[in-house]
């Protein structure tokens, strides 16, 4: 079963089906507003600019198991986005990455692409995982690694 199976809520509420994405070279991160890589919303603003139009999508999932770093609402949360960093990528309501409760679709990212010495677990925010044409996962990076690092790899995938 692909990752991209699942139909996750939208900031907004809508359900959006992320089947809609197979085809698309797809990079998930988990965000949090209130967060010391919470600007790298602009490096990922930048890339889904420069890429969307070859066939990248950027899909954020705001999560608030690192430190209770995105305590606000869908609604607070889209405004922050929007205001500070000009968000216009995918935005999906709060989900759990981790734990007891994550969303099945991180439990399926988490398995495909393991961590440091094969942990499962998300580490922190800003956790990114790319995803081919085809749906499968293809690697995970670190919070620490900055969006534009990631452009080689993109540009791989799109066959840039």
């Amino acid at each position: 079963m692909s990752v991209l199976s699942y139909t996750m809520p939208m900031l907004n509420g809508q359900a959006q089906a992320l089947a809609e994405y197979q085809g698309k070279v797809v990079l998930v991160v988990n965000t949090a507003s209130k967060c010391g890589f919470t600007k790298q919303y602009e490096g990922l603003e930048a890339l889904w600019q420069q890429y969307k139009d070859q066939g990248l999508v950027i899909l954020g999932f705001p999560c608030n198991q690192f430190g209770k770093q995105e305590p606000g609402d869908e609604a607070e949360i889209g405004a922050f986005c929007q205001k500070n960093y000009g968000v216009t990528f995918p935005m999906f309501a709060k989900v759990d990455v981790n734990g007891d409760d994550a969303a099945p679709f991180y439990q399926d990212l988490k398995a495909a692409a393991p961590g440091v010495m094969g942990t499962k677990a998300v580490k922190w925010n800003f956790t990114k995982f790319l995803i081919n044409r085809q749906g499968e996962v293809v690697t995970r990076f670190a919070p620490t690694t900055e969006p534009a690092d990631l452009a080689a790899d993109i540009e791989a995938l799109l066959g840039a």
